[in-house]
């Protein structure tokens, strides 16, 4: 049976109402499950208590050398460790990783303009395949190792896309937003490339939704299944999308195709 990769967005991290409900859906799901998270409101805590300017750079965290190490702890630490609990309580035995933990994803620098950012992908898949047997459930943070040595920061939506496709699984993304939305504000059901390009063109879709649905299109292309863009906010279409199931007839989220 495929793993199912599941991106969690930082923001759910400060909502514990929202954490169980996840984690009760989780419970649920037949599939392996690995969880691949971000940390963006603990990284934004963290740089702002540090007094350091957090800047992005079309979606992407601008992360020089010298806040690398707050934002480790932010993401492979705080967050990985928070995740790591709420799995634990739920009665799922939950191992905490990051990309680079026995090689399982290649990290290097993405442009040296955005600093320590790096892009993942595919590696040895060894330890994962070896964890999902034994009936664990990876907990990976978007932080990795480049073959030089340095730590560099992964934005979690290309993260989760490189364990997917290094795993052959199936990928949901999750977020606070419902979806992709169109230009009035209303959810787009199903979004292919075409429609993608023509959104982005007119600045619809911006910045971090950009990144989101570009991974999701890549990971649609290379798994040739649909790959869904949806809240975690709703218990009960959380619930359905994750075992596979529509909610009162219709598909939860944006449903991305190639």
């Amino acid at each position: 049976m495929k793993p199912l990769v599941i991106k969690l967005g930082g923001a759910v991290l400060n909502n514990s109402l929202a954490l169980d409900n996840l984690f009760a859906a989780l419970q649920q799901v037949e599939q392996p499950i690995v969880l691949v998270h971000g940390g963006g409101v603990v990284v934004e805590d963290v740089l702002a208590k540090t007094g350091f300017v957090s800047e992005k750079l079309d979606g992407l965290r601008i992360t020089p050398k010298e806040q690398i190490p707050y934002v480790v702890g932010a993401l492979a630490g705080t967050s990985n460790k928070l995740l790591l609990a709420q799995a634990l309580k739920a009665g799922l035995s939950a191992v905490g990783l990051c990309l680079s933990d026995a090689g399982s994803c290649k990290v290097s620098q993405m442009d040296a303009r955005l600093g320590h950012v790096g892009e993942a992908s595919l590696g040895n898949p060894a330890l994962l395949n070896s964890l999902i047997e034994l009936g664990h459930v990876p907990v990976m943070s978007s932080i990795g190792i480049g073959e030089d040595g340095e730590l560099y920061n992964v934005n979690a939506d290309q993260a989760a896309l490189a364990v997917c496709k290094l795993l052959q699984g199936q990928l949901v993304l999750l977020s606070d937003v419902a979806g992709v939305l169109d230009q009035d504000k209303q959810l787009v059901a199903e979004l292919n490339s075409a429609l993608a390009d023509k959104l982005i063109a007119d600045g619809v879709i911006t910045d971090g939704m950009t990144v989101k649905v570009k991974a999701a299109l890549e990971a649609a292309e290379f798994l040739q299944t649909p790959v869904s863009l949806a809240s975690w906010k709703d218990p009960a279409k959380l619930a359905s999308l994750l075992a596979g199931q529509t909610y009162k007839g219709e598909s939860v989220g944006t449903q991305v195709t190639v």
